[in-house]
C-alpha cells in the first residue's frame, strides 16, 4: 500500500533580535507543499536562523509544521538523530518546537562555506517515520576585520620608480557576505596609493602603489594606516601599522616567470613532498639582485600545510585531507634586497584517495520480533556516509546470505532491513544480521555492523505425540490407581506455548463413559487405572487422549490408545456333571458283565478362565477301588480297566478332582456314585444307605458349602462384575440351591462332545429334571436316558419305579437333609 504524506519547506528570515514572527512585515515565511511518495521519510522542513542566538531560543514549530500533533510527537519518543556528534538544535516533545540547545558559531562550523546549514532528522516510532529538518544559519556580523600582524615594514629604495607596487598583508573577516571583508583605506596618501586586485578565489589582493617619488632626504622613515573595513551593521574594522624605510638606489624590482603556478597533488601525499618549484629573477647585480621567497597567506593555515625554500621550491609540510579542502591558493612573494618585491600564486589542486570507508549509523531498530510478521516489516534503519568523492564515494551495502532479511535503499539514501519472507522462531530464534558496505574506490574499503534479534514466539504449532497410536496390556484385577503406561507429546513452540496438558477425550465403552474406566495426568500424561479390571467382562478397549498446549488460542492434537486386558487364572474349574446335591444324589449302573473300558460316566468341567489358565485336567483321587476305574486326563470320562467280578463291591465312590492349566492352579472336586449290580434288589441293601455315608461325605461337603457361600458373599458385594458372569451364577444359583419350584438342569459339553462308540452310560443326550421341596425327603430327581441303560431310583423306603420302558427314575433322598 503506497502512503502519500506531504514535504514542506519553511524559510525564516531572522529579525534583528534573532526572533521570528508570522507577519510579513517583520520577516516572511514561505511555505512550499509538494506531495510525494517516499518509503521511509514522511516529510522535510527547512528553517532559517541567526547565529550567535541565545540557548533556548525558539527555532520553529516543528509539530505544526509538519501537521503532527504533540501528543504524536510524545507516543512515537520524538527524538533527534544527527550524524554529528554535537547536537545545537534540540526538540521540546511537550510544546513540539526546535529550540537553540548550543551557542551557533557560523564561522566555527563552517567557515566560508555557503550556505551553512544544519541537517538532521525528526524520528518517531511506533510506527516508525523519519523527517529530515535543515536549519539553515545565517551570518552576523560578529568578526571584525583582521591582520596576520600588527606591523608591516619596508624598506624601499629612493629611486623606487613611480608606479612601484608592493604588496600589502590582506586582511581576514570570517563573517560572509555584507558582512564580510569589503574595502581598505591607506592613510596619508602622499606619497603611496591603494589599489586592489580582485582574485579567483573572491578575495583581493592589496598593494602599495608608489604614486610620487621617495626623498630620502627629505623623509628617510614614513608611517601609513591600513584599514579593512567589513559592510556589517554597526560597522567594524581591522588595521595594520605600515613603516617605510627610505633606502639609496635600487630600481629594478623581482620578477616572477609566472603569474600563476598549478600543481596537482594526491591528498596522501607524505611530508616533505615537492609540490612544485616558482622562480622569480632580480635585473639589478649585487645585493640588490639576490632574491628571497616567502608565503603571504595569513589566516587560512596555508602556511601551516606548505614551505617555501629559498631556491623557490614548495614542500609539503602537513597533511591533506580531500574532504576538508579540494584546493588551495598559495600566495608568494620574491623580494629583493632592497625591499622591492613581486608576487604570484601557486594553485594546487588536491585529488581524491579512497582512504575513508563507509560510516554506517544505525538511525533506529527493533530487537525483537513476531515470528508471524508480514513480509517487507521494517526492522532497523540506517545511513551511510562516504566522505570520499565520485566512485571512491560511491556505497553499495548488502547483508549475510541465507536469512529472512534483505536490505533496500530509500529514495533519499537511506536503508531499510525487512523482512522478506515467513519466520519461524522454532529453526531460528535470534538472528545476527550483519550488513557491510563497502565503495567502489580501488582498492575497495568496507564497513559492517552486526544488529541482533530475536524472534518472539506465536503459538504456531500442535503438540506431536512420540507415536501415532499407543497400545498397552493390564493384567486383569489390578488395583484401582495403578499407572498403566504413559504418553506423551512434545510441542515445538515456546514456554507457555510449549506448555502440554493431557486430557481424556470422553467416549462411551459399552454404555459406561471412558472416564469411569482409566484417568490421564493432565501434567505428566500417566495413564491410570480408575477401577479393577476383569479379563472375563472386558478383553480390551478403546479411547483417545488429547494434547492442548498453553498458547491462546491453544492449540490440540490426539492420539489412539488401546489397552488390552491379560488374564489371570482367578476363576477355579466349575463342575457341570455330575450335579452334586445335599438332598438326594445319582449313582451309575456298572453291569457286572460290564467290559474292559465300559464308559461309566463323563465328569463335565468348565472354566472361564481362556487360554492355559482354561485348559482342564482330571484325575481320579480317591475310589473304593482304584484298580476298577480310571479317568481319562483330558476328557473326564470314567471307564473300568478290568473285568468287574462278583467280588467287586457294589457300591463304589469314586472322588475326582479337576485342575487347570493356570500358575498356580486352580481345581474343583466331584464325587462320583457307581453301583456295580445287574439287578435292583441285589444293590438296594447297599444304597439305601448310601447318602448317609458320613465318613466318606462329610467334610467334602463342607468345604464346598462354605466355598459356595463365600462366592455368593463375593457375588453380592461386587458391583462391577461383568453381565455375563452375574448371569451365569444366577442361573447356577437357581439351579443348585433354590429350594422352591422345578428348575432343568442342563450340562454343559464342549462342543462336538459325544460317545463315539455308543456304549457305556452315558450317551449323546441327557436330559434332567429336578424336583426340590423344602422336605429334602419327598424331593426328587429325574434322570432321563436312553433305553440301553438301567438307571435307578431308590427312596428310603427302597421303592422302585419304572416310569415307561425307556426312562427309569431314580430317587433317592437324604433322611438327614432337613431344609
Amino acid at each position: 500500500m503506497t502512503r502519500h504524506n506531504f514535504s514542506w519547506i519553511a524559510l525564516f528570515i531572522p529579525s534583528p533580535t534573532g526572533f521570528f514572527s508570522t507577519r510579513r512585515t517583520a520577516r516572511q515565511v514561505l511555505l512550499f507543499m509538494s506531495l510525494i511518495s517516499l518509503s521511509s521519510v514522511y516529510g522535510q522542513v527547512s528553517y532559517s536562523i541567526a547565529e550567535e542566538m541565545a540557548k533556548g531560543s525558539v527555532v520553529g514549530n516543528i509539530a505544526q509544521d509538519l501537521g503532527l500533533d504533540v501528543k504524536r510527537l510524545k507516543s512515537g519518543k520524538a527524538r533527534i538523530y544527527t550524524t554529528d556528534s554535537t547536537e545545537y538544535i534540540e526538540l521540546n516533545r511537550e510544546r513540539g518546537i526546535l529550540v537553540i540547545k548550543e551557542r551557533i558559531d557560523r564561522e566555527a562550523l563552517c567557515g566560508q562555506t555557503t550556505p551553512c546549514a544544519l541537517h538532521f532528522q525528526i524520528i518517531l516510532e511506533n510506527p516508525m517515520e523519519l523527517y529530515r529538518v535543515t536549519v539553515e544559519i545565517t551570518d552576523v556580523n560578529d568578526n571584525a576585520p583582521t591582520f596576520k600582524n600588527n606591523e608591516k615594514r619596508f624598506e624601499i629604495s629612493e629611486s623606487a620608480v613611480i608606479g612601484s607596487k608592493f604588496v600589502l598583508d590582506k586582511a581576514m573577516d570570517l563573517d560572509i557576505g555584507i558582512n564580510g571583508l569589503q574595502s581598505y583605506t591607506l592613510k596619508p596618501t602622499d606619497n603611496f596609493m591603494l589599489k586592489l586586485h580582485s582574485q579567483g578565489d573572491g578575495s583581493k589582493k592589496v598593494e602599495m602603489v608608489l604614486q610620487k617619488p621617495l626623498d630620502r632626504e627629505k623623509e628617510e622613515n614614513m608611517s601609513l594606516l591600513l584599514t579593512a573595513m567589513d559592510g556589517g551593521e554597526p560597522l567594524m574594522s581591522g588595521t595594520v601599522q605600515i613603516y617605510i624605510t627610505v633606502l639609496d638606489a635600487n630600481d629594478n624590482a623581482p620578477v616572477f616567470t609566472k603569474a600563476v603556478y598549478k600543481s596537482v597533488i594526491p591528498e596522501n601525499s607524505k611530508k616533505g613532498t615537492l609540490v612544485t618549484s616558482v622562480s622569480a629573477s632580480d635585473a639589478d647585480k649585487g645585493s640588490n639582485g639576490e632574491v628571497s621567497y616567502l608565503i603571504s597567506n595569513s589566516l587560512d593555515g596555508v602556511s601551516e600545510l606548505f614551505y617555501i625554500e629559498e631556491n623557490g621550491d614548495i614542500i609539503l609540510v602537513g597533511e591533506l585531507d580531500y574532504e576538508a579542502a579540494k584546493y588551495y591558493q598559495i600566495d608568494i612573494e620574491a623580494v629583493d634586497n632592497g625591499g622591492l618585491s613581486d608576487s604570484s600564486k601557486i594553485i594546487v589542486d588536491v585529488t581524491d584517495v579512497n582512504d575513508n570507508s563507509p560510516v554506517i549509523n544505525v538511525i533506529s531498530k527493533s530487537t525483537s520480533i513476531n515470528e508471524d510478521s508480514p513480509a517487507n516489516t521494517v526492522v532497523a534503519m540506517i545511513s551511510v556516509d562516504d566522505p570520499d568523492s565520485d566512485t571512491n564515494g560511491e556505497v553499495q551495502c548488502g547483508m549475510n546470505t541465507n536469512i529472512h532479511f534483505a536490505i533496500r535503499l530509500t529514495s533519499n539514501g537511506f536503508y531499510s532491513i525487512v523482512t522478506d519472507s515467513a519466520l519461524d522462531r522454532e529453526t531460528d530464534s535470534v538472528y545476527n544480521i550483519t550488513v557491510t558496505c563497502s565503495d567502489e574506490g580501488v582498492p575497495s574499503l568496507s564497513s559492517s555492523i552486526t544488529l541482533s534479534l530475536h524472534i518472539t514466539d506465536v503459538n504456531d504449532n500442535a503438540p506431536l505425540f512420540e507415536k501415532s497410536s499407543y497400545e498397552a496390556s493390564l493384567v486383569e484385577n489390578n488395583s484401582p490407581g495403578l499407572s498403566v503406561f504413559v504418553v506423551r507429546a512434545v510441542d515445538a513452540d515456546w514456554k507457555q506455548n510449549a506448555r502440554v496438558s493431557y486430557i481424556l477425550d470422553e467416549s462411551m465403552i459399552n454404555g459406561v463413559a471412558i472416564s469411569s474406566y482409566v484417568s490421564v495426568n493432565a501434567d505428566s500424561g500417566v495413564i491410570h487405572a480408575v477401577r479393577s479390571f476383569d479379563y472375563e467382562q472386558i478383553k480390551d478397549f478403546q479411547f483417545r487422549v488429547k494434547a492442548q498446549d498453553g498458547g491462546s488460542p491453544p492449540l490440540t492434537s490426539n492420539v489412539s490408545v488401546k489397552i488390552v486386558i491379560q488374564d489371570q487364572n482367578d476363576n477355579a474349574p466349575q463342575i457341570l456333571y455330575p450335579v452334586q446335591t445335599s438332598g438326594s444324589l445319582v449313582a451309575e449302573i456298572v453291569p457286572r458283565s460290564a467290559d474292559v473300558g465300559y464308559l461309566v460316566t463323563k465328569v463335565v468341567a468348565v472354566d472361564v478362565d481362556s487360554g492355559q489358565n482354561a485348559w482342564l485336567s482330571y484325575k481320579l483321587v480317591k475310589a473304593t477301588d482304584r484298580a476298577l476305574f480310571e479317568v481319562g486326563a483330558q476328557n473326564g470320562e470314567v471307564r473300568t480297566i478290568r473285568q468287574v467280578t462278583d467280588k467287586d463291591a457294589v457300591k463304589q465312590k469314586l472322588t475326582v478332582i479337576v485342575e487347570d492349566n493356570g500358575q498356580p492352579p486352580r481345581s474343583a472336586t466331584v464325587n462320583v456314585n457307581v453301583a456295580v449290580a445287574d439287578s435292583f434288589p441285589e444293590m438296594l441293601s447297599e444304597f439305601t444307605d448310601f447318602t448317609h455315608d458320613k465318613e466318606y461325605n462329610d467334610n467334602l461337603t463342607f468345604y464346598l458349602v462354605l466355598a459356595l457361600a463365600v462366592v455368593s458373599f463375593l457375588f453380592i458385594v461386587s458391583v462391577i462384575a461383568i453381565l455375563s458372569v452375574k448371569c451365569y451364577r444366577w442361573r447356577r444359583d437357581r439351579m443348585f440351591y433354590k429350594s422352591n419350584g422345578h428348575l432343568p438342569v442342563i450340562p454343559y459339553y464342549p462342543p462336538h462332545y459325544a460317545d463315539v462308540g455308543g456304549t457305556g452310560t452315558l450317551q449323546h443326550v441327557y436330559n434332567y429334571e429336578v424336583c426340590r421341596t423344602t422336605d429334602s425327603r419327598k424331593s426328587d430327581l429325574k434322570y432321563s436316558r436312553p433305553s440301553s441303560q438301567s438307571i435307578i431310583s431308590l427312596d428310603t423306603n427302597g421303592t422302585l419305579s419304572l416310569r415307561n420302558a425307556h426312562r427309569e427314575k431314580l430317587v433317592m433322598e437324604d433322611p438327614d437333609d432337613q431344609t
